[in-house]
C-alpha cells in the first residue's frame, strides 16, 4: 500500500480552484449593495443573452424589462433579483462558476465566458461563467408571487431568534453540515460559510441535529450570526466603492474552509477534510471532533481497516 502521505496529498493551492464556489449570503449581499449604487433608478436599455441555456423561464419575456427602470434589488436565497417598474423581476442565480462584473461601456464585454449583457443607461452588467459547464440561470418573474416561487423558503439566518433557529434545526434529524446548507431550512448558507460557522461553534459537521444539547444549539446560532455578519463586513470593506470582482471561496482570514493541511488558527492542528463529488468539507479535528478523524469516503474505502481514527494515528502513518 502507498504511504498515507502519497494518498492524502498536500494542501492544495487556493488559486487553482478559485471558481469552485457558489456565492453565498455575504457575497450576494455585497453584490446587491454594489449594484444598488450603480443601477437603482436607472433604465435597462437592452438584454443580450449569448447562450440559450441561461434563460430558464419565458413568462414574462425578457423584453418586458427592457426600457424599464430598476426600483429594487433583493437577495432571494443565493439569487440576485432585480425589480423593475410594474413589478417585473429578473433573477440571476450564479451557481458554481457564475460571476457578475460592471463595465462603464460595452466596448470590453467580449469573451467566450460571457453569458449575458445587461445594458443600462449608466453602464453594463456582465454575467460570466468559467469553465465549459453552463449552470448559471436567469429567471423572469411577475410580482411578489412569481418571485416567491423562486425561493426555496429557508429562514433568513440573520433575522431569526435562537428559539426559531433551534426549532428549524431540530425539526428533522440530519447532520449539521446538511442542515445548514439546506436552502429549505436556512437561506443563503453554502459549503464555505457552513465550514466557518461549524468551526466557530466547535461542532462536528456530521453531528446529528436532534442529538445536540441546548447549549450547543445556542452556540451554533451565535456562530451563524457572527460569521455571516463578519464576512459581510469584510467583503464590504474589500469592495469599498468598487465592484466586487474577487468572489472566491478561498479568502485570507478564513479559519478552515479551503485550508486543508494548514494550521487551525485556534489550536494549530492541521485542518482536515471530507471530500464528496466536487465539494469538500473542511474542519479541525482537535477543535470540532475531539481529535477523531471523520471518514473520507474515497480514502476510507481504499484504506479499509488502515484508515486512521485519530490525528495521532494519521501522523504515525505518514512517518512509515
Amino acid at each position: 500500500m502507498l504511504p498515507l502521505r502519497n494518498i492524502v496529498g498536500e494542501a492544495r493551492a487556493p488559486a487553482a480552484q478559485s471558481f469552485v464556489y457558489m456565492p453565498e449570503l455575504p457575497d450576494v449581499v455585497v453584490y446587491i449593495e454594489a449594484l444598488g449604487r450603480r443601477i437603482l433608478g436607472h433604465r435597462l436599455e437592452r438584454v443580450t443573452i449569448r447562450t440559450p441555456f441561461l434563460l430558464r423561464s419565458i413568462e414574462p419575456p425578457v423584453a418586458a424589462v427592457e426600457g424599464r427602470t430598476v426600483r429594487e434589488i433583493r437577495r432571494v436565497g443565493k439569487r440576485v433579483a432585480l425589480g423593475f417598474e410594474d413589478d417585473v423581476w429578473l433573477a440571476i442565480h450564479l451557481m458554481i462558476a457564475g460571476r457578475l462584473h460592471w463595465k462603464t461601456s460595452s466596448a470590453k464585454t467580449g469573451g467566450k465566458n460571457v453569458l449575458a449583457l445587461f445594458e443600462f443607461d449608466c453602464g453594463v452588467l456582465v454575467l460570466t461563467e468559467a469553465g465549459s459547464q453552463r449552470r448559471a440561470a436567469l429567471h423572469m418573474a411577475a410580482g411578489e408571487a412569481g418571485l416567491a416561487a423562486l425561493d426555496a423558503g429557508g429562514a433568513e439566518p440573520l433575522e431569526i431568534d435562537a428559539e426559531t433557529f433551534a426549532a428549524i434545526l431540530t425539526a428533522d434529524n440530519h447532520t449539521l453540515k446538511r442542515s445548514l446548507t439546506d436552502p429549505h431550512l436556512f437561506s443563503g448558507i453554502g459549503n464555505a460559510y457552513s465550514d466557518e460557522i461549524l468551526h466557530r461553534a466547535q461542532l462536528s459537521p456530521v453531528a446529528l441535529t436532534q442529538r445536540l444539547a441546548q447549549e450547543e444549539i445556542a452556540r451554533l446560532h451565535r456562530a451563524t450570526g457572527e460569521v455571516l455578519r463578519e464576512w459581510v463586513d469584510r467583503l464590504r470593506a474589500d469592495a469599498g466603492d468598487g465592484f466586487p470582482e474577487k468572489v472566491t471561496a478561498f479568502r485570507e482570514g478564513m479559519a478552515v474552509h479551503g485550508r486543508y493541511g494548514q494550521p487551525c488558527p485556534r489550536c494549530g492542528a492541521k485542518v482536515q477534510r471530507i471530500r464528496y463529488a466536487a465539494n469538500e468539507t473542511n474542519y479541525c479535528a482537535q477543535c470540532q471532533t475531539g481529535g477523531k478523524l471523520l471518514a473520507d469516503r474515497s480514502l476510507s474505502r481504499l484504506l479499509h481497516q488502515d484508515w486512521p481514527r485519530t490525528l495521532e494515528e494519521m501522523e504515525a502513518l505518514k512517518k512509515r
